[in-house]
């Protein structure tokens, strides 16, 4: 039961939080206000690589048979295959041509819906082609339609998490569908706006994690503390991006995405698309650690209420300093997961290690583990001593001292 003394600590520790959380929602709302994109992209178009011609469409089909059609002697059987197709739309089978990158790396079997260009409504040339160059296919692979096991995969992560995590996994579904509202809708159009990278990083994440723990974990101290070490970490993480992405000079031309931007011109900066990447990529570890750190303070407490501070303190960070371990794995692997086959070419390439981490392919890998890192660490340490001060502040004093023991007269 809460004691006179008790209420005021709590009361107090909760005017302290919303002091300093209160001010920063207040100043990220006005940023986001200031720096929301008009929706204005100037000169910077790019053709959509799936647009087509007059006369020309993308159907839709699922293969029956795979074989070889007009194969020259010699000639990969790859570059010359033909998939055998029912269009959806209905009418006869067409023999779709093959892209021979395709049919190396994964191949086409029976079965597969695909996407393939329809060249058959296009007008003929009147002119009789020389009888040795080879017709022209009229039907052309494109993609395949992954829609179906994309859908179950999304609905069996979705149903995992809920049936696990109950109504709190279903607010952290929400709440991620509101983070990635905030990137299509703030971030993006404000990079290609050419608005400061900075500031959409730290004025979007903070917006982002202020959301996304308060829909998922409830309003409460504990909260509280994970979005100030949160906060912290992100300060941390965009201060040193912003120095690693000048001093390291990253400019993006490893990555032929990149390099298509670069293209465009206009106010579109592709080192501030880098930084911005680089503080963005740390806010789901971040989120982790500091939610978890708040959260074995608690437990902690919980467990034994009259132990000191200082102690509680060092037995939250030993918990701490495992999930540093862990987590750094966690990054560095995510990271080389996604960089593999860069990877696999620089093995190939031969070069020496150090050059080989430096150069266009790896480096901003890299420095996207360190900086993500580097502020994780550091957020650790601050929200467990945040923790602890608060949770002494609302729980410690909420204990009656005990009554004294009756003596015998």
């Amino acid at each position: 039961m809460l004691t006179a003394a008790g209420l005021v600590a709590r009361r107090r520790a909760a005017w302290i939080l919303a002091a300093i959380l209160g001010p920063l929602g207040v100043a990220t709302l006005v940023a986001m206000v200031l720096l929301w994109p008009t929706g204005d992209h100037g000169d910077l178009k790019l053709s959509n690589p799936y647009a087509v011609a007059q006369g020309v469409s993308i159907d839709t089909g699922t293969v029956q048979t795979v074989g070889q059609s007009g194969c020259a002697d010699g000639q990969p059987a790859s570059q010359c295959a033909v998939a055998v197709t029912q269009p959806e739309a209905g009418g006869p089978v067409v023999a779709v041509a093959m892209n021979p990158d395709v049919m190396v790396s994964h191949g086409v079997k029976a079965g597969d819906r695909i996407r393939y260009l329809n060249l058959s409504r296009l007008q003929q040339p009147s002119a009789t082609p020389a009888a040795s160059a080879p017709a022209a296919p009229s039907y052309v692979f494109v993609d395949f339609v992954r829609t179906v096991p994309v859908l179950l995969l999304a609905g069996l992560y979705a149903f995992v998490v809920v049936a696990v995590a109950r109504w709190r996994g279903l607010r952290a579904l929400v709440g991620l569908a509101g983070a990635y509202a905030v990137l299509a809708l703030f971030v993006l159009p404000g990079l290609v706006e050419g608005k400061p990278p900075l500031l959409l990083a730290l004025v979007g994440s903070t917006a982002i994690m202020m959301g996304v723990l308060y829909f998922a974990h409830g309003i409460s101290a504990r909260t509280s503390t994970a979005l100030l070490g949160t906060i912290f970490g992100l300060g941390v993480t965009a201060l040193l991006a912003s120095w690693a992405v000048d001093a390291g000079n990253l400019t993006g031309v490893g990555s032929h995405d990149a390099a298509s931007l670069v293209s465009l011109g206009g106010g579109l900066s592709i080192s501030g698309v880098i930084l911005c990447g680089l503080v963005i990529a740390s806010l789901g570890a971040l989120n982790d650690v500091t939610i978890t750190q708040a959260s074995a303070v608690w437990e902690l407490y919980e467990l034994a209420p009259r132990t000191p501070a200082r102690r509680l303190f060092s037995s939250a960070l030993r918990i701490g300093r495992d999930h540093i371990a862990s987590t750094v794995y966690t990054i560095a692997f995510a990271y080389a997961g996604a960089a593999l086959p860069a990877l696999l070419l620089v093995m190939l390439y031969e070069r020496p290690l150090l050059e080989a981490l430096t150069g266009p392919e790896l480096v901003e890998e890299v420095v996207r583990t360190l900086v993500g890192s580097i502020g994780l660490v550091l957020a650790i340490p601050l929200t467990t001593a945040v923790a602890v001060a608060v949770v002494k502040a609302t729980g410690a004093a909420r204990l009656a001292p005990a009554a004294a023991p009756e003596t015998a007269g």
